[in-house]
Formats: C-alpha cells, sequence, structure tokens
C-alpha cells in the first residue's frame, strides 16, 4: 500500500513537471519571433548606427572630422562648420563650401528643433545624420552614421529559453493623474514623471506590483523594470517591458519579451534606469540576456 502510494505521489510530481515545462504553441513561437525580429530591426535603424553624443556647451562649438573640433565626427568636412547653442536654442552655420541638407533642404544655416519637439531637424551631411536631444538642461548632437560597422557586426540579442510561466495575466489600477515615480536614468538625472498606473499579480505564488511611467491602456503599457538576475545575467539598469492593450481591467505580462535598453548596444543612449518601483524581489529568468564583458553600460 506505502509503494503504491509513492508510486502515485513520484506519477503525481513527474505529471506537474511535465505541466511546467510544457512549450509554448506554434502560434506563440511565431508571434514571439516576428517580435523579436522587430527588436532587431529597431536596433539597427535606430540604435546601432549611433557614432556620437556631444553636449553642447553655451557658444559656437565647432564640428568637423579634424581632431580640433570640439564635435569630432567619424567622416566628412574636416571643418564642417558650427552649432550655436544660446540658452535653450540651437542653431547650425556650415563653413563656406560645405554641402548639406538642414530639415530637407539646402541651406547654410538654421534654427534647430530638438527631440523633445517630436519633429527634430535633421542635418544631411554625406552619410551623417545629426540633431539636437534635450535632456533637463543638456542638450546635445546626436550623429547617427548610416555606414555604420556596428550595424554590420551586430550578432542579434540572446534570450533565455521560453518558459510559459512568466507570462502571467495581471490586474491593472490606472493612476489617479497626481502621483509620479523617480526615474533615474544612465546620465545620473532623476525625473518625476506621472505614473499611468499598476499592475499587480502572482508570479511562482509570490504578490508582486509593477509602475508603468509610460504608454497608456489603449496602446499598451510600458515599464523599465529590475529583477534579481540583473546582478549577473541581464541588463544592470534593468529591462524593458512592453504589453498589449488594458482589456476590462486586466493585462498580460509576458517577461519571455523582457528586452535590454539601447544603452546596451550603445554608449550614445540615455536610457531611464528602473525607478525603486519596480525593483522585484524575484528573480526573472526570462526574456534578454546581457553579455557584461563585452556589452555598454
Amino acid at each position: 500500500m506505502m509503494l503504491r502510494k509513492i508510486a502515485i505521489a513520484i506519477l503525481l510530481i513527474t505529471a506537474s513537471l511535465v505541466a511546467a515545462v510544457e512549450p509554448p504553441d506554434s502560434a506563440y513561437l511565431t508571434s514571439f519571433e516576428k517580435w523579436k525580429a522587430e527588436l532587431v530591426d529597431g536596433r539597427k535603424q535606430h540604435w546601432l548606427p549611433l557614432a556620437g553624443l556631444f553636449w553642447l556647451k553655451p557658444g559656437e562649438n565647432a564640428f568637423g572630422s579634424a581632431n580640433d573640433n570640439a564635435i569630432l565626427l567619424p567622416s566628412g568636412p574636416a571643418h564642417a562648420g558650427v552649432f550655436v547653442r544660446q540658452n535653450k536654442d540651437v542653431s547650425v552655420k556650415l563653413q563656406s563650401g560645405v554641402e548639406a541638407k538642414i530639415g530637407g533642404k539646402i541651406a547654410t544655416e538654421s534654427k534647430l528643433d530638438a527631440d523633445v519637439t517630436n519633429h527634430p531637424t535633421i542635418i544631411e551631411l554625406g552619410a551623417l545624420r545629426m540633431f539636437v536631444i534635450e535632456r533637463g538642461d543638456r542638450l546635445g548632437i546626436r550623429v547617427r552614421d548610416l555606414n555604420s560597422a556596428a550595424v554590420r557586426n551586430y550578432a542579434g540579442p540572446v534570450f533565455f529559453p521560453l518558459d510559459m510561466n512568466y507570462r502571467v495575466t495581471a490586474t491593472f489600477a490606472p493612476s489617479d493623474g497626481k502621483k509620479t515615480v523617480a526615474v533615474p536614468n544612465v546620465l545620473g538625472d532623476v525625473t518625476p514623471s506621472p505614473v499611468v498606473g499598476e499592475v499587480r499579480f502572482k508570479l511562482n505564488g509570490q504578490d508582486l506590483t509593477l509602475t508603468s511611467f509610460e504608454g497608456d491602456q489603449k496602446e499598451g503599457l510600458s515599464f523599465v523594470i529590475s529583477d534579481l538576475t540583473s546582478k549577473t545575467d541581464t541588463y544592470p539598469g534593468g529591462r524593458f517591458l512592453d504589453t498589449d492593450p488594458v482589456a476590462d481591467g486586466k493585462v498580460v505580462l509576458d517577461f519571455n519579451r523582457a528586452y535590454s535598453p539601447p544603452c546596451s548596444v550603445t554608449p550614445y543612449a540615455t536610457c531611464p534606469l528602473a525607478p525603486k518601483d519596480n525593483h522585484l524581489p524575484v528573480a526573472l529568468p526570462v526574456g534578454e540576456k546581457y553579455d557584461r564583458k563585452h556589452g555598454h553600460h
């Protein structure tokens, strides 16, 4: 009788383990591979081509490919011109004989709109694309190189094995619009950001909460999260997680799709880090890994 009970117990344990490691179905695999391809394409278009980020000093900031420029370009004329910063305004003046498009038109000087306007003025100089970014009191020139070797040499992201136990349904609690969360970034700035809402969920029997400060219920929420793997196997500053739209107060959190921020592939990004509210006291051994030896911090 005892042996029979033991045998039944072993069968039950085995069955539960099999259920625990049940692989995702083909529809999920197809969806995941499509999402991963879009992640890679986004990095190749927007982040891997970055070739510089230069913070502007008040007054003139010379740029060009010669070493005596404040803004050293990877190609193009030795002395291409100057960026002029006056308080929060930035303009560009090109050297005589330098040809470039400013805001889509051939021009020699122009005031420049920063990225925070959602329509930054792009300067096209050969294979280079330059525009102003604004971060707090900082104004900088971000340089993109269409011939970047980083794009050609990108080996692609590395992920943990898929585990459907880390795809959970959470309850969404919208914010009243008054609460903010302190969001740090890699520059050392801390920005109070309005809270969209909180999600509450269970993971491996533990009650957890995450705060969203990007996205919305109709389009989907975004999070910057940190967990115990951030100390060893994943990006130290935390990973990003996006969701589908909230439906009937519920939203799916698929931690298999937790991915490293742009700062993991370029030193010229200004990524937000996980706020304290989103430091989870558990390990999430799913999603994108991070190579500490060869990656960017």
